[in-house]
């Protein structure tokens, strides 16, 4: 079963309100995605294996935890997930980056693929996959089912707004991973945008509206 986390964090939920707002312009949008971004990150990470390593304090030698073996790689979904990447190299600033490119079609919504790449030892790395808006789910399911072609056995979903209709789908195509929301808002509409949303994460980062 999926371990499902909406947040309740103060500083979270304020900083998702700035973001819903729509006089917010597209600097303050992108320094509050990988604020957001970052604040999740601590949760989501909260598990990551850890190993002794001696080193030497200039008191005296010690054992002390570190991060282990080849633990980490972000992989935002193209191209609204990448506005979250830097967010989490915060914290993570040795992560691999990878990159699967997808878009909706306008008609059906339905994802199609059109680029992936991925760092080396994919299969032995925790992915932590990025996108701002979880909507219908489409994209989510299509990216982690190709994670799991390539051999990913580990996969952290993070998005900063969901609908239920998008939480669930994933849920039932993926029980085995882990899913981090920011909010989780009232539904979608008939357009299959989230409501109340932020509207286009995408056009909001770079500015093409």
């Amino acid at each position: 079963m999926s371990k499902i986390v909406v947040f309740d964090h103060p500083l979270i939920q304020h900083k998702i309100t700035l973001l819903r707002d729509c006089t917010t312009g597209t600097r303050d949008f992108r320094i509050l995605i990988e604020e957001i971004a970052t604040l999740m990150g601590y949760e989501a990470l909260r598990d990551l294996p850890l190993e002794m390593k001696e080193i030497k304090t200039p008191i005296e030698n010690t054992t002390a935890p570190v991060i282990t073996g080849k633990t980490i790689a972000v992989v935002p979904i193209l191209r609204a997930g990448l506005g979250m990447v830097k967010g989490i190299l915060a914290l993570v600033p040795t992560a691999k980056v990878g990159h699967i490119g997808l878009y909706r079609d306008p008609e059906t919504h339905t994802p199609h693929e059109y680029y992936a790449k991925l760092p080396e030892n994919i299969e032995e790395r925790t992915v932590i996959l990025l996108d701002p808006m979880l909507a219908t789910g489409g994209s989510a399911v299509a990216a982690v089912d190709y994670l799991k072609k390539q051999g990913v056995k580990s996969v952290k979903f993070m998005s900063i707004i969901a609908a239920p209709e998008g939480l669930a789908a994933l849920i039932q195509a993926h029980p085995d991973i882990e899913i981090y929301c920011g909010h989780l808002d009232e539904k979608l509409n008939e357009n299959k945008y989230i409501v109340p949303g932020l509207g286009d994460a995408g056009d909001r980062i770079f500015g093409t509206m």
